[in-house]
């Protein structure tokens, strides 16, 4: 019989070493793996068993530490690390290669008459309201006010971006007007994830030890996180929003497309996919999903609550999100 497992693995916290990137890069490709959203409701709800009772001290007879980590990875990837909920399907990192390769590689497709660009711009900042609600950070609601004015503000952002520099883009080479949905989608994604995390913005994101401690909100934390995020998004869509553009606009030119044009959709979708396969996860191992700052650059008021409880503390941590 196999000697039972120790009870002291600490699966809070990612399988790899997430000090360094190659560490994050592993811990997010299995966090972002399309192949999470085939699993089943049962899978899941077992996966939440073992990890749930495994943190409660209880390790299931016959367990190994890879039977362990494989179910702490599926429970990661359908439940949020800070309500313990379980995420909306399309909302989950999981589904971030299938559906963006879908709507960029549309988006990228359709560019040229004007309704197509208002449509899947609206389609691309109706995702994003979707996955930044469901990966804010933090334990605290969202109104639906709140969730209404960031999904109108965001889509506006994002079509009047894109329609602009679509008339400005008029006379200029035919690749210059490929690379109008990308700014579109970097001008959106820094208006919708600060708007639909404006309450962290407002009353702050939990702060704790390196224990896990809590200790209590703040705005500055806050900040921080969605600023990282943007940065990861802006990242995430880069390659697929890039290469495929010099791609396509040279096989555009050949006799291949010119003979079958039906292909230039699914062409373009797959080239969006592959970029993002990698993408995804490379740039949300950017920076540590359990950010860290200085207890010197939170607020004042949060500085007297934290030297209250541990005058020496010098560091603190979040969940920034994604």
């Amino acid at each position: 019989m196999p000697p039972s497992l120790p009870a002291t693995i600490n699966i809070r916290e990612p399988r790899w070493d997430q000090s360094t990137f190659q560490g994050r890069a592993k811990h997010f490709f299995m966090v972002t793996d399309p192949r999470n959203l085939l699993l089943s409701g049962a899978t899941l709800e077992e996966a939440r068993r073992v990890v749930e009772d495994y943190r409660a001290g209880t390790v299931p007879p016959g367990l190994t530490e890879d039977q362990l980590w494989r179910a702490k990875y599926i429970y990661d990837s359908a439940f949020h690390p800070d309500t313990g909920e379980k995420m909306l399907l399309i909302g989950r990192m999981s589904a971030q290669v299938p559906m963006n390769m879908t709507i960029t590689g549309c988006m990228l497709t359709f560019y040229r008459t004007t309704p197509a660009v208002l449509f899947w711009q609206w389609v691309n900042q109706s995702f994003n309201a979707i996955v930044n609600y469901t990966n804010r950070s933090g334990d605290a609601p969202i109104t639906p006010s709140q969730l209404g004015t960031a999904y109108v503000s965001a889509t506006t952002g994002a079509v009047v971006t894109a329609l602009g520099l679509k008339s400005l883009t008029k006379h200029l080479p035919a690749l210059i007007g490929r690379y109008v949905p990308f700014a579109a989608v970097a001008a959106a994604n820094c208006i919708n994830i600060p708007l639909m995390r404006q309450r962290e913005l407002k009353l702050g994101i939990p702060v704790t030890d390196e224990n896990g401690n809590r200790l209590g909100e703040s705005t500055a934390a806050a900040q921080k996180a969605i600023f990282q995020v943007v940065v990861s998004r802006i990242g995430m869509a880069a390659p697929a929003m890039a290469i495929p553009p010099v791609i396509m606009n040279a096989l555009e030119k050949r006799a291949f497309l010119k003979r079958y044009p039906y292909l230039n959709a699914p062409l373009q979708v797959g080239l969006v996919g592959l970029c993002l396969v990698f993408a995804t996860p490379l740039c949300c191992a950017l920076f540590p999903q359990k950010s860290s700052m200085p207890v010197s650059r939170l607020e004042p008021e949060v500085q007297a609550q934290i030297r209250e409880k541990d005058p020496r503390l010098e560091t603190v941590y979040f969940n920034k999100g994604l």
